[in-house]
């Protein structure tokens, strides 16, 4: 059985557009002394990403100013109850208010969602492989609702060098029955479990999670692999 560990990188302070988030991070490692080894997973938090991709606009405090921000934010708005909006983002993410974040921002500002979060999540793994010449997997996570449950986890909106899906149709389970349905989302997995380390009012927007099984390395995306498409969704 592996163990798995998830190390916080504290310390790093408060991003601003056009902040390098591997300096920042690999800087804050340094003062933990702490190394990336090959076959580490990094998190980042989404909303540092956005912060330094300078998806941050204006909100002048108004309610009406948020519903136009979040249906701006929105392909399609898919129920509405007084300021709550259940979305489709322009990414294909189902949630709530388009993703638009409103806390740890600036008074006066709001935090929009990445542009294309597995697009960020190859240039962080690209400048991390140039920079260390290390072989690591990024996952950006965000905290999202879930239908019929009531409260919220982080998962994951963009990923490099991991599969984010573990499909196990076709093999069997403890008592040797065949397995007709089972893929495994192990990126979401990873991003609730980082969530406990990682928390919400801590200032912590990364972690690496050390010990992950290296069969679940590989090619893939949140977009390509994670996202199911409307001809298989019985909701929409």
């Amino acid at each position: 059985m592996n163990e798995l560990r998830i190390i916080p990188i504290t310390g790093v302070g408060a991003i601003r557009e056009g902040d390098e988030l591997v300096s920042v991070l690999l800087e804050a490692m340094g003062r933990q002394q702490l190394a990336l080894e090959n076959q580490d997973l990094l998190i980042v938090t989404s909303k540092v990403v956005s912060k330094a991709e300078g998806r941050v606009v204006a909100f002048d405090g108004t309610e009406e100013h948020k519903i136009a921000i979040v249906e701006a934010e929105s392909k399609r708005v898919l129920r509405r109850r007084g300021p709550l909006r259940i979305t489709e983002t322009h990414h294909g993410f189902i949630n709530a208010n388009a993703g638009v974040d409103l806390s740890n921002t600036d008074e006066g500002t709001a935090v929009l969602l990445p542009k294309d979060p597995d697009q960020s999540a190859r240039r962080l793994r690209a400048e991390l492989r140039r920079r260390r010449e290390v072989d690591v997997a990024v996952v950006i996570t965000d905290t999202f609702g879930r239908v019929w449950r009531n409260g919220v986890t982080d998962v994951a909106l963009g990923s490099a060098g991991i599969k984010p899906i573990l499909d196990l149709r076709g093999t069997t389970d403890a008592n040797g029955r065949l397995l007709e349905a089972t893929e495994v989302a192990i990126v979401d997995e990873i991003a609730g479990a980082a969530n406990l380390v990682l928390g919400k009012a801590r200032g912590t927007p990364f972690a690496i999670l050390r010990g992950l099984d290296p069969s679940y390395f590989g090619p893939g995306s949140i977009s390509d692999d994670v996202i199911r498409s409307a001809n298989g969704d019985l909701f929409r």
